[in-house]
C-alpha cells in the first residue's frame, strides 16, 4: 500500500475528528445579570430556554441559582451551542423554589426576562425575549420588576 493509500484511509478519521473539534470550538458563553435586587433574601433562579413551546413555564434547558444580594447578581452558561435562546429569572424570596402568585395569577415575588421582554396579560412571547448565542462569549442584563 502506498503512502498516498494510508493518508487517504487515515484521512477521513482524522478529518471527522477535527470536525468534531471545530464544532466544540463553536460553543459560546452567556452570561446573564440581573439587577433590580432589592434585597438579600432568598435565591435567583435563572432559567435558559431554547424553544418557545416551553417558554417560559415548560421545559428548561439549564437552569442556576444565585444567592441573592442587592443590586444584581450574574449567572454563567457555558459552552451553549450557536442558536436562539431566551432567558426567565425570578427572586425566590420564601425558598419554596417557585414563583409565587396571587389568587389571579400575578406574581408575588420579583420576576424579569431577557432583553427586559413583557408581557400583555400574561408572560412575554420567546421572540421578544430572545437572545442570539453565537461563538463569542456574550453578556446580557436584564432587571427584575414586580412584587
Amino acid at each position: 500500500m502506498s503512502i498516498l493509500q494510508r493518508a487517504l484511509r487515515v484521512l477521513p478519521a482524522g478529518g471527522f475528528s477535527l470536525f468534531l473539534l471545530a464544532g466544540l470550538a463553536q460553543a459560546g458563553d452567556l452570561t446573564v445579570v440581573v439587577s433590580g435586587v432589592t434585597k438579600a433574601e432568598g435565591q435567583v433562579m435563572v432559567a435558559l430556554f431554547n424553544d418557545p413551546v416551553g417558554f417560559p413555564r415548560g421545559k428548561v434547558l439549564n437552569g442556576q441559582m444565585t444567592p441573592a444580594k442587592p443590586g444584581q447578581v450574574e449567572v454563567v452558561f457555558k459552552d451553549l451551542a450557536p442558536g436562539s435562546y431566551a432567558v426567565s429569572a425570578y427572586q425566590d424570596l420564601n425558598g419554596n423554589q417557585r414563583l409565587d402568585a396571587n389568587m389571579v395569577g400575578m406574581p408575588t415575588e420579583p420576576y424579569g426576562f431577557s432583553r427586559d421582554a413583557k408581557g400583555q396579560f400574561g408572560p412575554p412571547k420567546f421572540d421578544d425575549a430572545v437572545v442570539k448565542v453565537g461563538a463569542e462569549a456574550q453578556r446580557i442584563q436584564f432587571k427584575l420588576s414586580g412584587q
